[in-house]
């Protein structure tokens, strides 16, 4: 009776502290925070990690899906001339535009900084119309514009004595084309990122640097810009990553042509996987993002987590 009543005594301390053990765990800000984060980790799991694992499986197996090649469609990849193309186009689109994207943001940014803040609000909502409207429609409206026979551009152009330009006809216009319309789609995203950093900078430096002589172009130089390097960096990565994964602007304005000058990874792939019924060569197409942004990712986190780290 009495080993009984020692048995009951020690199963209930157990359950006790386990109990306690748990409420432990919960307080932990660390455990309540991946608790508060594990739908959107299961979220993530469903619709990013196993797409991208099955993309990788596709990309082994012969256009039928029923044979393991291994690499045999990356090698017939790097055999073709297009492929290269694409792979040059692609950088060049997505470094271009982000640049220019980039800049014209910081400029715009500084310019709405600096109105009056009964006016910012306006300017604000004028300013981000190209990034609200979906890409697609508003690329109908670029391809208008870029018309060869019909378009105001080249009506203006003519107007003035100046021939006409085959925007989307030859290929180097083309490129200039799709770049332009990228970075009218994506320069106010930077711009409302970089306002953003602009209101956090503390008005004591500014008034410190006047104070020492500066100049307007110094203190961008030594104050601006070193307090938004960090939003620089990640924003000018996150474009990234979209700009070389964009697929509408291309496909509506040029479908990659002429001669598929304009395609870049998102636009071949689909020529590749869904029009051209090889659907293992378009996974594969694809996959070559991956390297060149997880390339760019690495260097961009490691300058980030290095300055977090020296201050």
């Amino acid at each position: 009776m009495a080993d009984a009543a020692i048995q009951s005594n020690r199963i209930a301390g157990t359950g006790a502290q386990k109990r306690s053990s748990l409420r432990t765990a919960l307080k932990r800000k660390s455990t309540a925070a991946f608790l508060m984060t594990l739908p959107l980790i299961l979220l993530i799991a469903i619709l990013v990690v196993y797409p991208a694992f099955y993309s990788l499986h596709l990309a082994t197996l012969n256009k039928s899906m029923q044979r393991f090649v291994g690499l045999g469609n990356f090698q017939f990849l790097f055999k073709r001339e297009t492929f290269w193309l694409v792979v040059e186009q692609s950088c060049i689109f997505a470094i271009t535009a982000v640049v220019f994207k980039a800049l014209i943001g910081f400029i715009v940014a500084h310019f709405v900084h600096n109105i009056p803040a009964k006016g910012q609000r306006k300017w604000r909502g004028m300013l981000l119309v190209p990034w609200v409207i979906p890409p697609a429609m508003s690329t109908l409206a670029w391809l208008w514009l870029f018309d060869p026979s019909y378009s105001a551009f080249n009506y203006t152009l003519a107007f003035f004595g100046i021939g006409r330009i085959p925007w989307t006809g030859e290929a180097g216009w083309a490129r200039f084309s799709v770049i332009l319309v990228n970075i009218w789609v994506g320069a106010p995203f930077f711009m409302i990122m970089y306002l953003a950093a602009l209101k956090s900078v503390p008005d004591q430096l500014y008034e410190a640097a006047a104070i020492d002589g500066a100049n307007w172009w110094q203190r961008i130089w030594y104050v601006t810009l070193p307090m938004m390097r960090n939003i620089i960096a990640i924003t000018t990565l996150f474009s990234l990553i979209v700009t070389f994964a964009n697929f509408d602007i291309v496909r509506v304005l040029t479908s990659g042509g002429p001669l598929d000058h304009t395609h870049i990874f998102a636009t071949w792939a689909f020529r590749v996987g869904i029009e051209g019924g090889d659907i293992p060569l378009g996974a594969s197409v694809s996959l070559f993002m991956f390297p060149i942004l997880a390339i760019a990712a690495i260097f961009i986190l490691r300058d980030i987590s290095k300055r977090g780290n020296e201050s």
